[in-house]
């Protein structure tokens, strides 16, 4: 089991109380707005973590697949599903690795459900590309998608040379370290872990790289999306764009 699969786990139950999930309505609404009405369509969710996209897009009529590590996400994922009397489904897989024979009109990516969350050993340029390349292989020829990622200007505008050095951000890999804890029945749990920023020109490359093609690149922090330009000191980058035929 990851580092991060055992937190999401133990989190589970009080992700809903964190901060950052309460637009969900409205990030929808933007979904909506850019890519049409998703009634009927075939919507993946990679990293779906407690399944708030999805639940919602499932109320509006999308045939949602969600994947998330995390069973104790996944299982809060259902239960919301089964509260709004909805039909989802929900799969434990890693998003690195998963393949379906279903092909999907569009996919999401959100809010470092995947992307950029990196385990004992992961490379954080693979990994990146090990997502995104998820995606290019479940995505129809067509088919769109929607990111958000860290935004890896705000990382390094906010650490300093003291933080370098004592090993909280890693400037070769844009990525920043710290440590998680929890309880579980075994006792007190801890686990040092990676978070990865990216810069707009790099997640440009790297959806090149995986035969995605990008149409725009915003400012993507949840509960502020919009079509607008990313401010340099803000949490998220979007990126929306698709795959060719």
């Amino acid at each position: 089991m990851s580092e991060w699969e055992a937190f999401f786990d133990h989190h589970a139950p009080r992700y809903m109380d964190e901060p950052f999930v309460t637009a969900t309505v409205a990030e929808v609404d933007f979904i909506e707005d850019l890519f049409g009405s998703q009634a009927g369509a075939r919507v993946l969710d990679p990293g779906c973590g407690t399944g708030r996209h999805s639940t919602e897009l499932a109320c509006r009529g999308a045939l949602v697949t969600g994947v998330d590590l995390s069973s104790g996400m996944l299982a809060q994922a259902e239960a919301a599903a089964e509260a709004a009397g909805v039909q989802a489904r929900f799969v434990k897989a890693d998003a690195t690795t998963f393949r379906s024979p279903d092909r999907y009109d569009l996919a999401l990516c959100l809010c470092e459900g995947s992307l950029g969350l990196l385990g004992t050993g992961d490379d954080p340029l693979e990994q990146a590309l090990a997502v995104l390349g998820s995606l290019h292989a479940a995505l129809r020829p067509g088919g769109s998608f929607l990111l958000t990622a860290l935004n890896g200007l705000r990382l390094a505008r906010q650490s300093g040379q003291v933080d370098a050095d004592a090993g909280r951000f890693d400037p070769m890999e844009m990525c920043q370290h710290s440590l998680l804890s929890w309880r579980d029945e075994s006792g007190e749990q801890t686990a040092e872990v990676r978070e990865r920023g990216f810069v707009p020109t790099e997640l440009r490359l790297l959806c090149r790289m995986a035969g995605l093609d990008v149409r725009h690149v915003w400012g993507g922090t949840a509960g502020d999306w919009g079509r607008r330009p990313l401010e340099l000191d803000e949490y998220e980058i979007m990126v929306v764009g698709g795959r060719g035929s």
